[in-house]
């Protein structure tokens, strides 16, 4: 009889009366359990059938979990790449690390391996974000509030600058810190604007800007160890240093007009250099050449003294001859430069003076 049938005339499919009875009057006798003899020899039974019909059918699925096993064994394989490291967690807790190569660990769920790369270069912007970054097209997007710093001298800096780090212990990185890129970005805001408050706006947008990377690495970086963060700061590098907006044009005409100031300097310096110099020198060699008019003085009147002293010698022992040779020899000094005729006293008695005077217009007019 079909199922339907069953339904139709009031029998249960399962092969007793809706009421559990057979006779109607709800007293009807219950069908008795199955058997578990029966079930096992059906389960069996069931086995061998998909197994060929062999008595050796539990034989592939031992195999088969014998394969399963290995694979699961073999799972706990691992390789940690030449730029990174193998941190091994047990039940989520850190065991060791392991450097570049093959290495072993019980299989999930006793173990697992994270290998974060240890020698990537990651970068962090502070004060702008690229374009891709942005949601602009083109440019950089700036960002004030990261980006407006207050210097030593109460001015106003807008500077974007970028830090570059690597990850130096993958333990201490996984586990010590839970944002790198957000603690690396806010303790090197800190560092940065720790040192712009010590300089002034001068010195940061001229030649202060290396010895500002080097003073905010060397920050950043002791603040990160503090924290065990693992994390190796390599550079920190500006990307620009300028007044803000609103007052930029005003601050280029002051930078303008410090550049004309230094200018001019420069170019008295320079005519300085030039005078000064050639006026030193000049006065030197007036005082040499006084020097050596006062030693010939000197020396002139030292020898006229000795040489008057040696005439006053002669003239204590012969008097009419040195008066004599004295007349004779300043005549010679006088008459040297002149045009003379020379009369004898005896001989010359009848001669007529005679004054060429057309020749000493001549000598006149030529001198």
């Amino acid at each position: 009889m079909s199922f339907k049938d069953k339904i139709l005339n009031n029998q249960s499919p399962w092969g007793s009366t809706p009421g559990g009875s057979s006779n109607g009057n709800g007293s009807g006798t219950r069908r008795d359990p199955p058997n578990l003899d029966d079930v096992i020899k059906n389960f069996q039974k069931t086995i061998n059938k998909f197994s060929g019909g062999r008595s050796g059918g539990s034989r592939p699925i031992i195999i088969g979990l014998l394969v399963v096993l290995v694979l699961y064994i073999a799972s706990g394989l691992y390789r940690v790449l030449p730029d990174e490291q193998g941190v091994v967690l047990r039940f989520g807790k850190y065991v060791h690390t392991t450097q570049p190569g093959l290495h072993y660990h019980f299989p999930v769920p006793f173990e697992r391996v994270l290998t974060p790369k240890v020698t990537k270069v990651n970068r962090v912007d502070v004060g702008f974000r690229p374009a891709s970054d942005s949601g602009r097209t083109s440019g950089v997007g700036n960002v004030p509030e990261e980006s407006l710093m207050l210097t030593g001298d109460e001015n106003i800096v807008d500077i974007n600058y970028s830090v570059f780090w690597v990850i130096k212990d993958a333990q201490k990185f996984l586990f010590n810190i839970q944002s790198p890129i957000e603690t690396v970005k806010a303790t090197s805001e800190t560092a940065m604007r720790e040192v712009i408050a010590k300089n002034e706006i001068q010195t940061i947008l001229t030649e202060g800007r290396s010895n500002i990377e080097v003073e905010v690495q060397e920050i950043t970086q002791k603040i990160l160890d503090e924290y065990n963060s693992g994390i190796q700061i390599t550079q920190v590098q500006t990307q620009q240093a300028d007044p803000p907006a609103q007052v930029i044009d005003a601050f280029r005409d002051v930078q303008a007009a410090r550049a004309d100031r230094e200018r001019s300097k420069n170019e008295a310096e320079a005519y300085a250099n030039d005078v000064i110099p050639r006026a030193r020198g000049e006065a030197e060699q007036v005082l040499q050449q006084a020097e050596a008019y006062k030693k010939e003085v000197v020396a002139k009147a030292e020898g006229e003294a000795s040489r008057f002293l040696a005439i006053y010698s002669e003239y204590k022992d012969a008097k009419q001859v040195t008066q004599e040779r004295m007349y004779l020899e300043t005549m010679e000094k006088v008459l040297a430069d002149i045009d003379k005729v020379i009369i004898d006293k005896d001989s010359g008695s009848g001669v007529v003076p005679y004054l060429p005077l057309p020749e000493l217009k001549k000598s006149g007019s030529t001198n």
